[in-house]
């Protein structure tokens, strides 16, 4: 059998949430303008909405930059990251990489996925390439580093969901501490699903997630009570 990425497998037999609201099919428009952006967006969303009103820069969010808030809505401009963005920050070769992480998302969303809810994505010609914005909605809760202290008490939702992943079969290499989202309701939200696919049956998938966020947070500098949360060798 051929493994394909980036197509959403059924969901494993003891999966621990319950399916999310569902989502208006997509609506492609062309030549848009986006608030803080600029024009000439084609924008892909859920029956076509556009964001509208005023740019405000995120308060609290982490990245590389840019990231607007519009109302209830959220523009995340993709930017490269490692040694590649001092010579291309922003310009990709077609929007496929932008269409792949929603559609990775909404996945994650129809399941149930702690996660916040995918809104689409826009790109525009950009140099040989395009680039691209996510747009998602505006969720409330800080994220994980501006609330060490919580790590303790919000550990196990951490854990449960990173299992779930592994039972899926996906692997996100962008999952750092920074895209662990803390509501104040409790529990916890997962954030940026660009590169993320699903991976063949039997792959050690929690050994990755907990090298990968124990590098996050030593980056950081986060105290013990944050690395107590990924401590465990195996699976819970």
């Amino acid at each position: 059998m051929i493994h394909d990425p980036y197509i959403v497998p059924p969901l494993p037999p003891e999966w621990p949430y319950a399916p999310g609201p569902p989502l208006h099919p997509l609506g492609c428009r062309l030549n848009l303008d986006l608030p803080g952006l600029g024009g000439g967006w084609r924008v892909c969303t859920p029956g076509g909405i556009v964001p509208t009103g005023e740019p405000i820069p995120l308060a609290g969010a982490y990245g590389r930059g840019g990231i607007l808030r519009v109302g209830d809505m959220v523009l995340r401009p993709y930017r490269r990251g490692g040694f590649l963005r001092h010579f291309n920050e922003r310009t990709y070769r077609t929007h496929l990489r932008f269409a792949a992480e929603h559609a990775v998302h909404r996945g994650l969303w129809d399941s149930g996925f702690p996660t916040v809810e995918p809104l689409g994505y826009a790109w525009r010609p950009s140099g040989l390439g395009v680039e691209g914005v996510l747009i998602t909605r505006l969720a409330e809760g800080e994220a994980w580093p501006g609330r060490w202290d919580l790590s303790a008490g919000r550990g196990p939702a951490i854990r449960h969901a990173i299992s779930a992943l592994c039972d899926w079969g996906l692997w996100s290499p962008d999952l750092n501490a920074t895209n662990v989202m803390l509501p104040p309701q409790g529990g916890a939200l997962f954030l940026d699903w660009d590169r993320a696919a699903f991976v063949p049956a039997g792959t050690d998938l929690w050994t990755r997630y907990r090298t990968r966020l124990h590098r996050s947070l030593q980056k950081l500098g986060a105290p013990e009570e944050a690395y107590a949360v990924m401590e465990v060798a195996q699976r819970p």
